[in-house]
């Protein structure tokens, strides 16, 4: 298949959950075009994110940033999932009638207790995120039609 789908994962502060979506999808760079966003993006991404992206997921992070959904809004996407509860509400409307899903996780940054048990919720949130990325990439997208493909994409935030 010669077509990318070009996705975008939308979270609240693109600080931990939005980038791990993206930097798990680049590695299905065959068949997606990752990219990342938030409503109200933090100047820069969670250290304890970055830390588990490179060390536990083994990417390279030095071009890593928090980037604003506004630098997005005249690109046609063909998926636009949300990653918290938070902007699903407040979602915008995109170009070119993409695929909106909603794949809630729990906010990371949020988590109080101990060094060990923070960077463990990190891991833990990355490890459902990467699972529901490939989900996505497994998808037969040769065999489905534009509402099954809703329909299964739908699906993924709910496993």
């Amino acid at each position: 298949m010669s077509r990318r789908f070009k996705t975008l994962f939308l979270c609240t502060g693109n600080q931990a959950r939005s980038l791990f979506a993206e930097y798990f999808l680049r590695q299905h760079g065959d068949l997606f075009e990752a990219y990342s966003a938030g409503i109200k993006p933090q100047p820069s991404p969670h250290p304890n994110a970055l830390q588990v992206l490179a060390d536990d997921f083994h990417f390279d992070v030095s071009e890593a940033r928090s980037k604003s959904w506004e630098e997005f809004r005249d690109v046609s996407f063909d998926f636009v999932i949300t990653l918290c509860d938070e902007i699903r509400e407040a979602c915008p409307v995109w170009p070119g009638q993409p695929i909106i899903a909603h794949w809630s996780s729990p906010d990371p940054a949020a988590t109080e207790g101990d060094e060990e048990t923070i960077r463990h919720v990190f891991w833990l949130v990355a490890e459902q995120i990467r699972r529901r990325v490939d989900l996505l990439a497994s998808l037969p997208f040769e065999k489905l039609d534009a509402l099954r493909l809703e329909t299964e994409t739908r699906s993924i935030g709910v496993q």
